[in-house]
């Protein structure tokens, strides 16, 4: 049986989805857990702890499942793009801890899901960041359409 946390094996799609809806099942729990630590100690050092912790667990995994550390090494062999996926996601942290407030956790979601898509289709359109090139279809606007749909239906008072 294939290990899907090793190296270039592929783990099935079905893992694959069964693992990505519980990662979202984590991160639709990430923005209120870290927005009410944000109201004791402040946004930006709710968003640095929980990149602490985060970093913490990674390291353990790293140690883990792949034998350490040592590959960073290999660090400036990589394009620049690839270097700053850790702000990227400093940033939605703090956003996400912040906007949670006003938004509620499923309005949060449903913008942040948005968003995801959108620049995923983009992304996709013109094969950037590495990606494969996909075009834009016409059952992806009508996705893209209805989630806009939803959103508005979601986020309303």
């Amino acid at each position: 049986m294939p290990r899907p946390w090793r190296g270039d094996t592929r783990m099935s799609r079905a893992l694959a989805v069964l693992l990505g809806a519980g990662a979202g099942c984590l991160v639709g729990m990430q923005a209120p857990i870290n927005s009410r630590l944000g109201k004791s100690v402040g946004g930006v050092q709710a968003a640095t702890f929980s990149f602490l912790v985060g970093s913490a667990a990674l390291v353990a995994i790293s140690f883990i499942l792949r034998g350490g550390l040592g590959s960073l090494g290999s660090i400036g062999k990589v394009p620049w793009w690839a270097l700053v996926g850790g702000l990227l996601g400093a940033v939605y942290v703090f956003v996400a801890l912040e906007a949670v407030r006003t938004l509620g956790a499923s309005g949060l979601t449903a913008v942040v899901i948005t968003g995801q898509l959108v620049i995923s289709v983009v992304i996709d359109r013109f094969g950037l960041l590495g990606v494969a090139r996909s075009p834009i279809t016409l059952q992806r606007v009508v996705g893209l359409v209805l989630l806009a749909a939803g959103v508005a239906l979601v986020v309303r008072k």
